[in-house]
């Protein structure tokens, strides 16, 4: 009996040295296990086991630009768990600026819908100077574009009174560049927009109004700009956020060389060595950054983790693309080159507080498509920052 007894322990022995061998041989073992468990089966307590790393907190929260600030639309955006929010703009008056109570007003009606009203976009679109309502600036004409910096300053101070402490913005001459559309079967036929280089050369368009501006003219016309709006933005503690021209393209394209170009990540340290102040940095547009890359995936990383550790992200437009530098498509935030796990990972650790939104989204003749979008996009970000913050 008894030597049966030791038989059967020393077999228990044995079992129990290779279940521990088998565990500890690898990682995958002790993750599936836990180290709780791993220092029972050792006979080690739990104080000497090596605890897993705390998970780091994310700030970042989901947002958006689109819709205004009508009551279908702030209910849209409730329903669909968006409580940070760019307004669009107040009216804006020519020769005046912008309609402070009106600013009030928007603010108290996103407020009744629990809605922050984070951000406002200044007058300086990404729709090109044939277009935007302050087109002297970025022609760097005077006396006129001091008339209109002049109410680029109003528009600063409304926002900080209005409580706004953000305002995105553009400076460039050319508007946002495509060449067509591009259909996708497997996702329902929805269409893609899409910029080809060799394509656009093809069309052969002629200078803009502003004719030829070489790269360093441009940053001229921005340091003029930001050294008239910089100390007003100080005073009214409002971040100034300079959007990605989109998409970062071939030294004069058109006549135009784009403060970002040819070298995206270049440019972009360019611009945000122009001054030291924690008001001056960028609406980081990671859809217009990644069209200026080979590898968006691998390549967008770095770039995030620049300017996040600068404290000069003050907004995200989270938009994927297929494709990179000289062609590309925007797509769905899940089937594109960016990975965007990895993306909000690194936002995370330098700390990104601010808004993470779609700003384009792919296009069907469904008449609802563009809410229907949204809201995917919405629920993906959501659910990435949830999945970011577990980890």
């Amino acid at each position: 009996m008894e030597e049966n007894k030791n038989a059967e322990k020393d077999s228990n022995v044995m079992e129990r040295r290779s279940f521990v061998k088998a565990i500890t041989a690898g990682s995958v073992g002790a993750a599936v296990l836990g180290t709780s468990v791993a220092a029972s089966v050792l006979g080690c307590s739990n104080s000497n086991a090596e605890k897993p790393p705390a998970t780091r907190k994310v700030l970042m929260k989901v947002g958006c630009q689109s819709g205004g600030t009508t009551k279908e639309n702030l209910e849209f955006k409730a329903r669909h768990g968006v409580f940070n929010f760019d307004g669009g703009a107040p009216k804006y008056i020519k020769g005046k600026g912008w309609d402070l109570e009106e600013s009030l007003k928007k603010k108290e009606v996103c407020e009744k819908y629990g809605i922050s009203l984070d951000a406002y976009h200044l007058t300086l679109t990404s729709a090109g100077i044939d277009k935007v309502e302050t087109p002297n600036i970025m022609l760097g004409k005077s006396p006129e574009r001091d008339r209109e910096i002049e109410d680029i300053q109003q528009m600063i101070s409304v926002a900080g009174k209005t409580g706004v402490h953000c305002l995105n913005y553009n400076t460039i001459i050319l508007p946002i560049l495509r060449t067509g559309m591009t259909l996708d079967p497997k996702r329902g036929n929805a269409s893609y927009t899409t910029w080809n280089y060799q394509e656009a050369i093809k069309k052969n368009e002629p200078l803009t109004i502003a004719g030829v501006v070489t790269i360093d003219q441009m940053y001229e016309r921005i340091t003029y700009l930001l050294d008239r709006i910089i100390p007003v933005a100080e005073e009214y503690k409002v971040r100034l956020a300079n959007h990605i021209a989109d998409p970062p393209t071939h030294v004069g394209y058109r006549g135009i060389t784009r403060w970002n170009s040819p070298d995206v990540f270049e440019g972009i340290k360019r611009f945000a060595n122009l001054y030291k102040s924690k008001y001056h940095g960028f609406n980081l547009c990671l859809g217009s950054t990644a069209e200026g890359l080979k590898n968006p995936r691998t390549e967008i990383l770095p770039i995030i983790k620049w300017v996040g550790e600068r404290n000069q992200i003050f907004n995200i437009h989270l938009r994927n693309i297929k494709g990179g530098w000289d062609n590309f498509q925007e797509v769905y935030p899940d089937n594109g080159e960016m990975d965007f796990f990895e993306v909000l990972k690194a936002l995370r650790d330098v700390d990104y507080p601010y808004m993470v939104m779609p700003d384009h989204v792919p296009h069907h003749p469904d008449p609802a498509s563009s809410n229907q979008a949204f809201a995917f996009a919405y629920g993906y970000i959501k659910a990435m920052i949830q999945a970011v913050s577990a980890t």
